[in-house]
Order: structure tokens, then sequence, then C-alpha cells
């Protein structure tokens, strides 16, 4: 299966127009600095997450640099989510392009 991938500057877009970004690092590095509005997901939530967002809505993975958001992509597209996409270099490439990025308390659930 090929796993749908975008860069950075499809990825600003998106944010621009309100879709879902999903942040699949560690909880000290999401909580230190994340892309605005991102949700936060590990083994804990994303069956809360699966079962609460829309599967037709954008959602844009992200890790450190690209790699374990391919596999979490691919585990979204195989439960139902059509419009889903790894963002190439993930957060370190993001960070790299000047994208925003925002501190905060984790988000719920977690």
């Amino acid at each position: 299966m090929d796993i749908p991938e975008i860069d950075i500057e499809q990825a600003q877009r998106l944010l621009e127009d309100g879709a879902t970004f999903v942040d699949v690092r560690d909880p000290d590095s999401f909580q230190a600095s994340h892309i605005p509005g991102a949700v936060h997901i590990g083994d804990h939530n994303v069956k809360g997450f699966v079962d609460a967002t829309d599967k037709n809505s954008h959602v844009v993975v992200y890790c450190y640099r690209g790699h374990s958001s391919l596999g979490a992509t691919a585990f979204l597209r195989d439960h139902g989510f059509t419009n889903v996409a790894s963002l190439t270099g993930g957060f370190t490439a993001w960070h790299a392009a000047g994208g925003s990025a925002e501190p905060g308390a984790a988000a719920s659930g977690d």
C-alpha cells in the first residue's frame, strides 16, 4: 500500500484550512512544542480518536522526521480514514521551514 505523504507547503495550507494535525511523537516532545492545534495520539488514546473523528476529514500525521508517521497514517487508513497523509520530514522539517509551533499542555485524554 502506498502511504500518502505531503510536503510542508501543502501541510501549511491544510493547517490554514482547519485540517486535524496528529502528533505521534513522545509526550514530552509534544509538550515542549507542536504544530498549533495538533492532537497528541498514542496507544492510550488512539481508539478514542478513531471513534470520534470524521473519517472523511483532512488529517495530517507527523512525527520527528517523517518515518513513524508513515505507520500511523497506514493505521488510520486501515481504520477508514480517507483523507489522511504523513508529513514528509516530520516536525523537524516543519520547524526548519519556519512553520508555526506552540508549547502547551498535552491534549485531553493524555
